[in-house]
This record gives structure tokens, C-alpha cells and sequence, in this order.
């Protein structure tokens, strides 16, 4: 595994505000089964000046200054040769001329074959992840690429976009430990008392009449890195998902409630997800819902985790978009939902050379919503939300997927629709394969 950095000569700072080419996660299934390389590649900014190992930070405009001396006149970003959807048009040609094919499921991943060689390269604008199965076959890319571009090989991977990676022979551990401390200590709480749970139970934070914030930069800014570190932390998934419905008038309380995800950080920075090297290849999915769980609208909360063995690959709390009649009415939209994620998951494997043949296994704690999935006699009562009993019995006959019951104290995908308590909290977290390497042992 490594990394590597090019530069196509694009002065520094002209990237743009918001990258159009983002790279998502890490895949777990490369872990699967440890490769002899990793590598990680920059290809844009000059290497000197850009650094691939730094997070995204909060939304700057950016502008080049033209001149010399201490006046310099500022002009708007209008470099359209130099526009980031214009260097990864180039980066892409390049790829694919030299035979990597483009993704259809997630169209940063690049992937090579040639007999027993396979190479994949996960783009996030001028950074890039390579991994592959020959350590000649990566030299030899890495070479091409540097003719093209001005490369600069940071080597195996450790440090990527604030995600840390460790390998060894049992699997992979991602982290965003020095991410979370740097929230920690630019919020001034590196010595405060840590909590045991994010979020207290039936906290009412929407119904929270309290006075606004006058300025809401400090609160904004902490949500939006908070939502990035839920990367590597889905414990703290639905905390952070309750708290950025306040971004645009928040009050005392949800300032306390998000410093309270502060403290629950200052128990463990280092926790991360751990992906063993001999995970089986089969996909389990866990969705849930909260019925009519916001006082305001009424609408209920979808939860889903989706693990690749014993590997966590996606999760998501989400407020369903349409209010529902009945609690099996939730579940089987969060059904819905999640089978939508799974269709993708089997194609973005397949982009990776996994052949999922076997049907995914969907499990589901609600009796009702079992029975509509599989039974067409419930037409009556499910004629509103006929899309998504078409499509989910769809994939049940076409053997994609296989449902099965849950007991709710056993459903994993509970803490991502719930504030929970300590108890139940930890049992789950032990259940999404999150670890504390830094725990003392």
C-alpha cells in the first residue's frame, strides 16, 4: 500500500471551493486479503506547496493573486484550463490509456486487469490512493504516471485526507485519531471529563425554546467536522445527525449537546474501524427506523450498517422524506432504503473484481414490514408506498437479497436511529467492529 503525488503545474489555491471530485471512503474489501502494494498519489497542485495527508478544512473561497511586491490586485477564479473537473478529465484520459477502466458505481475508482495482475486507483482530486496484487506491475504504473504528470511517491499508506491506516496481518485499522484530538484542542477541551455516551435519551433538542446564538460560525464549523470524522466513527453517527438539523438557528442547548459529543470523543480519540484479513465475502445489512421520532414534522428516522463479513463498509441515519401511517409502514421505507444501498455495494464490488453470487442477507426487527416484503395479499394496506414494495419484493424474487427477523435487542442498526442508553450503547458500538488500538491494555 502507499501514496503518491503528481503535479500538472496548476497554481496553488485554484482547486476551487468544493472539489467535484470526491473519493469517499477507503474500500474495506481491498483489505480483505492484504496485497503485497498500497500506494498513494497527488496529481495536481505542486507537491512543495499542497500536502494529500490534510483533511478537508471548512469552506474557503479561494482566489490566485496576479503581481508582485506588496499590491497585489486579486481576480476571481475564472482559470478554466486549471478548473478541477478539467484536471480530472486529463487525469482520466491518461488512466485510461493506459488500460484502467472507470467505474460505473463510483466513477473515482479506476481498476486494470491483465491476466493475473489487478491494479485499482481510487481518486480524490489531485490524491490517489493505488492498490495492487504485483509489486513490478505498480512500479511500472507509477512510472507512466510520472511521465505524464510530476509525481511524487509518499509511499505506503499511513495518512490520507486525516484518515490513519495502520496494517498488520489480521487486517486494517482506520482512524481519525489526530483529527478528533486537533477538534478537541482547537474547542479547548483537551483536558475535560469524558463522557460515557454522545447524546443523552429523549433529549427534546427540537423543541428547545431557548434564546439563538448570536454567532453561529463556532457551531457550524464544529457540526461540519464532526460529520467528517463520522467517516471512521459511526458511533457518533445519529448524534451528529440530530445536531446539524440546528445549523441555521441553534441555541445554548444544542451547543451543549454537541459538546457533549466532545467529551464522548475525549474518552477514546483513537477509536476506529477494524477490517480483519479473513473476513468472509458475504454482505449483512441491519436497518431500522424510529417512527414519527420528530416532534415537528412527524416523520420517522431511517437507520441502516452494512458490513462485508465482519467488516463495516457503509452506515446512515437519514429522516425519511414522507411522513408514515404505521410503524411497519417506517421499517419497510427503511427497508427500502437500504436494499437501494446494497444494489450498489454488489455493483461497486463487481467494479473490484468481487463476485457476489449469494443473496445479501437483510435483517429487520419488525414482523409487519417482513411480511409486506414477502406477501402480496398486504396490497391494501400498502398501495401508498407501492414503489417501494415493488422494488424490494423485486429484488427478494430476483434472490438479491434474503430477509430475516431480528430481535430488536440484538438490532445493530438501533443506534443509528436512537439516542440510546450506556448499557445498550456499548453492546451495539462492540457489535460495528469499532476498536481502540490506544487502549490501555
Amino acid at each position: 500500500m502507499g501514496l503518491c503525488r503528481t503535479s500538472y503545474g496548476i497554481p496553488s489555491g485554484d482547486r476551487g471551493d468544493t472539489p467535484p471530485v470526491i473519493g469517499g471512503d477507503l474500500p474495506p474489501s481491498l483489505a480483505a486479503t492484504p496485497s503485497p502494494g498500497l500506494w498513494g498519489i497527488t496529481a495536481g497542485p505542486d507537491p512543495e506547496i499542497s500536502s494529500s495527508a490534510s483533511p478537508p478544512s471548512s469552506p474557503t473561497a479561494l482566489s490566485p493573486t496576479l503581481g508582485h511586491g506588496k499590491r497585489q490586485k486579486k481576480v476571481p477564479f475564472v482559470l478554466k484550463d486549471y478548473s478541477p473537473r478539467n484536471w480530472f478529465a486529463k487525469l482520466s484520459t491518461a488512466l485510461r490509456s493506459y488500460g484502467f477502466l472507470q467505474s460505473h458505481a463510483d466513477h473515482t475508482l479506476f481498476t486494470y486487469r491483465k491476466g493475473d495482475v489487478f491494479l485499482s486507483v481510487l481518486v480524490y482530486v489531485d490524491d490517489l490512493i493505488l492498490a495492487g496484487n504485483n509489486s513490478i506491475a505498480c512500479s511500472s504504473f507509477k512510472k507512466y504516471l510520472n511521465d505524464c504528470f510530476k509525481l511524487k511517491d509518499l509511499g505506503p499508506l499511513k495518512y490520507f485526507l486525516g484518515i490513519e491506516a495502520a496494517r498488520g496481518p489480521h487486517g486494517l485499522f482506520l482512524s481519525q485519531r489526530k483529527y478528533a484530538l486537533d477538534i478537541l484542542s482547537e474547542s479547548g477541551l483537551s483536558a475535560s471529563k469524558p463522557a460515557a455516551f454522545p447524546m443523552e435519551r429523549n433529549h427534546g433538542l427540537a423543541l428547545d425554546g431557548g434564546p439563538l446564538l448570536s454567532d453561529p460560525g463556532p457551531y457550524r464549523r464544529l457540526i461540519g467536522r464532526l460529520v467528517y470524522l463520522t467517516i471512521t466513527r459511526p458511533d457518533i453517527c445519529y448524534a451528529v445527525h440530530v445536531l446539524s438539523q440546528f445549523m441555521q438557528s441553534h441555541r445554548s442547548q444544542h451547543w451543549d449537546a454537541a459538546l457533549r459529543v466532545l467529551w464522548y470523543l475525549k474518552a477514546a480519540p483513537g477509536q476506529g474501524l477494524f477490517l480483519p484479513a479473513d473476513s468472509p465475502l458475504q454482505i449483512y445489512a441491519f436497518c431500522d427506523s424510529d417512527w414519527a421520532s420528530c416532534p415537528l414534522t412527524q416523520r420517522s428516522v431511517t437507520g441502516y450498517f452494512v458490513s462485508l463479513g465482519n467488516s463495516p463498509i457503509s452506515w446512515r441515519t437519514k429522516k425519511q422524506p414522507t411522513v408514515s401511517r404505521s410503524s411497519a409502514e417506517a421499517e419497510y421505507r427503511s427497508m427500502a432504503v437500504t436494499t437501494c444501498e446494497l444494489t450498489w455495494l454488489k455493483s461497486f464490488l463487481l467494479s473490484l473484481g468481487v463476485h457476489h453470487d449469494r443473496p445479501m442477507r437483510l435483517f429487520c426487527d419488525n414482523q409487519a414490514a417482513l411480511h409486506i416484503a414477502s406477501n402480496p395479499v398486504f396490497h391494501e394496506r400498502t398501495k401508498h408506498i407501492e414503489i417501494d414494495c415493488h422494488y424490494v419484493r423485486e429484488q427478494l424474487l430476483a434472490g438479491n437479497i434474503s430477509t430475516a427477523h431480528i430481535r430488536t435487542a440484538q438490532q445493530v442498526a438501533d443506534i443509528f436511529t436512537k439516542a440510546l442508553g450506556r448499557h445498550q450503547f456499548h453492546y451495539l458500538c462492540g457489535k460495528l467492529g469499532i476498536r481502540n488500538l490506544f487502549a490501555p491494555t
